[in-house]
């Protein structure tokens, strides 16, 4: 009986003995799998975290590497004197300063994005060997971008001396072809002249294309639009509207730009000529639980799909809101705000058949000679419309190019389609900014562009000639 009983209890400690090591066998196996994950997924977030100092050990052992155009263009890159001392240049000082960033004091844009792989060497090993023994430093890798050149010179000399941003992307990649912020600024140049910029009134630092926030004007009709055709199953052809030049409601009233009266109109020509009192009129009937549902889903007060510190865009209108601001809201005005990245997105998603790609700004990552190291994926985010919505979208806009306010993009070199805005931003209603989102199509790939220009007038005399130019520059060869 006690060789049983001490058999038994021999039976028992041998299971807890095996239960404990199958406990620490397991804890081990996620430990080892967390840090799988985390070396794939996550080191490279938190290295590049500015507050990291092991970023500061990088910068010991590599000379920063060089930032490239598409086509292989210098955009950046770090020279470094006899003495060993190093300066960042930027050849083509101020044109792509908001996109690029700056690296000398803090970093920001690509600069920020693509930190950890400037800062990493895959040069030859056996040179990255001989130069640690030596104690020289390796030379970093370079960042392939998704920038063109030539649009990004032909948006940013089109914005001229005024105030605004310029998106340029490709529909069907997500590839940001452009971007410029304006007034601009030096990169290379950002900490001597610090306490000027910083300091500036006129905010140059801000990215205004990811992070000003601007009333559209009338591109949310594209939005009003959509909302109108899905109460109504997609059919425009029963709408029909007579127009005097303005709407009124209670003591407020709504005029079309100069008070133009556009006399009897469709729902193509309403859109076309985009008249204000239309819209407002078709504001005031449309189902406001729909029209926050369709903001929703086309990503107003939501996180979007962006590396870039970036600005919410805001919708707000309720059941209780009175007629007035449903009209104002129609029509682009009343509580809505939007950043022109945002606006770009929207228009490559209707110009891709209601499916927006993941904007991209980088390509790829090379070493120094030019050998690959990284490849970056495009990556679909989702469909923010049905492919019929789309396209019957892709119809209304082309009619503003056709026989609307957008019609200086008329061309044989390539075939246009947008939606032109005038917003008003004071209670002064002479000023007003200058807006234009639309793509364009021809033997190259789509290109989808948002233009806005602050404090300038509207957007068909302000905002269509700079798309026009940047159509031009990418079709004409």
């Amino acid at each position: 009986m006690k060789k049983k009983k001490s058999r038994n209890r021999e039976k028992r400690n041998s299971r807890e003995y095996t239960n404990v090591l199958w406990i620490i066998t397991g804890v081990f196996a996620l430990m080892v799998g967390y840090l799988v994950w985390f070396q794939a997924t996550e080191s490279r977030s938190v290295i590049n975290n500015p507050y990291n100092a092991r970023l500061n050990t990088f910068e010991e052992r590599v000379v920063r590497g060089s930032i490239l155009a598409s086509d292989g263009q210098i955009l950046a890159y770090t020279k470094v004197a006899e003495d060993g001392t190093e300066s960042r240049i930027y050849p083509f000082d101020c044109t792509f300063s908001h996109v690029l960033g700056y690296a000398d004091y803090g970093k920001t844009g690509l600069e920020d994005m693509g930190n950890f792989q400037l800062l990493t060497s895959n040069a030859y090993f056996v040179e990255r060997f001989l130069n640690e023994l030596r104690g020289d430093k390796n030379i970093g890798d370079s960042l392939v971008t998704t920038l063109d050149v030539d649009l990004q010179t032909a948006a940013h000399d089109a914005l001229g001396t005024r105030k605004g941003a310029v998106v340029v992307m490709e529909p069907a990649t997500g590839n940001i072809r452009a971007l410029v912020s304006k007034p601009d600024y030096d990169p290379g140049k950002v900490e001597e002249n610090w306490s000027e910029l910083s300091s500036s009134r006129d905010s140059i630092l801000l990215n205004r294309a990811m992070q000003g926030l601007y009333p559209p004007g009338s591109t949310f009709k594209t939005v009003t639009l959509l909302s109108y055709l899905r109460e109504h199953q997609m059919d425009g052809s029963g709408y029909a509207f007579h127009c005097t030049g303005s709407v009124s409601v209670g003591n407020s009233s709504i005029s079309c730009y100069h008070g133009t009266a556009h006399g009897d109109l469709d729902l193509t020509e309403a859109f076309a000529r985009s008249c204000n009192s239309a819209f407002a009129d078709m504001g005031r009937n449309l189902d406001v639980e729909s029209l926050q549902t369709l903001s929703d889903q086309l990503l107003f007060d939501s996180d979007l799909p962006l590396s870039f510190p970036y600005s919410k865009s805001s919708f707000s209108l309720d059941e209780d809101d009175g007629e007035a601001l449903r009209m104002m809201t129609a029509i682009g005005q009343g509580d809505t705000l939007v950043t022109p990245m945002h606006m770009a997105m929207l228009v490559s998603a209707v110009a891709n058949d209601g499916v927006l790609m993941v904007p991209r700004f980088m390509d790829r990552t090379e070493n120094y000679t030019g050998q690959l190291v990284e490849r970056y994926s495009t990556e679909t985010y989702g469909e923010l419309m049905t492919a019929e919505e789309a396209g019957i979208l892709q119809e209304y806009m082309r009619a503003a190019v056709e026989n609307g306010t957008a019609s200086a993009l008329d061309s044989d070199a390539y075939m246009a389609a947008g939606k032109t805005g005038t917003a008003e931003y004071s209670s002064d209603k002479s000023k007003s900014h200058a807006w234009f989102i639309g793509y364009a199509a021809g033997d190259k790939p789509d290109l989808a562009v948002c233009v806005l220009v602050e404090e300038a007038g509207s957007g068909s005399e302000y905002a269509v000639p700079i798309a026009k130019r940047i159509f031009d520059a990418y079709y004409a060869d």
